[in-house]
């Protein structure tokens, strides 16, 4: 289909008059909607008007005004709420802690001997610091300037270190008993 002079006059016309695209498709024949769209905005026609008149623009605006409070209005106290968890979506530390101990996890055992669950000292990367083979196990705030990636070599194939692997993942036996 082509647009002819007649035929782009009679859409600046209907256009004008406010017809909708839809209807001035019909009016045309042989033409889609998304075809008269797309010559009105090659033609940079302004907004279509608005068909019927302006009736919005005859209707006084009433001011929104709030009920007025009871001079004796006190405001709800507001009472301290523990965090919501559903069972079984999220471990707290303590829990995360008492699985390494019941799983014996092989982390490094400090220089004195102590066999206490050793938190990896983080090598602080950035993002552009960050290769296949460093811990990308983010620390921090992302808003805050301090905030950084673990940075801790990886074992293959994965995103992270050993410590944090551990808690990102969750073996399947563990999510079934949480059920």
């Amino acid at each position: 289909m082509n647009w002819t002079d007649e035929r782009v006059e009679k859409l600046k016309k209907l256009w004008s008059e406010g017809l909708s695209a839809s209807q001035i498709a019909a009016q045309l024949g042989g033409v889609s909607r998304n075809a008269v769209i797309g010559k009105v905005h090659r033609l940079n026609l302004p907004g279509r008007a608005k068909a019927g008149g302006t009736q919005t623009a005859s209707r006084p605006k009433r001011p929104a005004t709030a009920a007025p409070r009871p001079s004796n209005f006190a405001a709800r106290p507001v009472a301290a709420r523990p965090a919501a968890r559903s069972a079984g979506n999220a471990l707290t530390k303590e829990e995360i802690d008492a699985d390494f101990d019941m799983q014996g996890a092989q982390l490094p055992v400090p220089a004195n001997g102590n066999n206490g669950v050793v938190v990896p000292m983080s090598r602080k990367l950035e993002l552009t610091q960050l290769t296949e083979r460093t811990c990308k196990w983010p620390i921090g705030d992302p808003l805050n300037d301090d905030f950084h990636f673990c940075g801790n070599e990886s074992p293959d194939n994965s995103p992270y270190c050993t410590y944090h692997q551990r808690l990102a993942y969750q073996p399947s036996a563990e999510r079934r008993r949480m059920r």
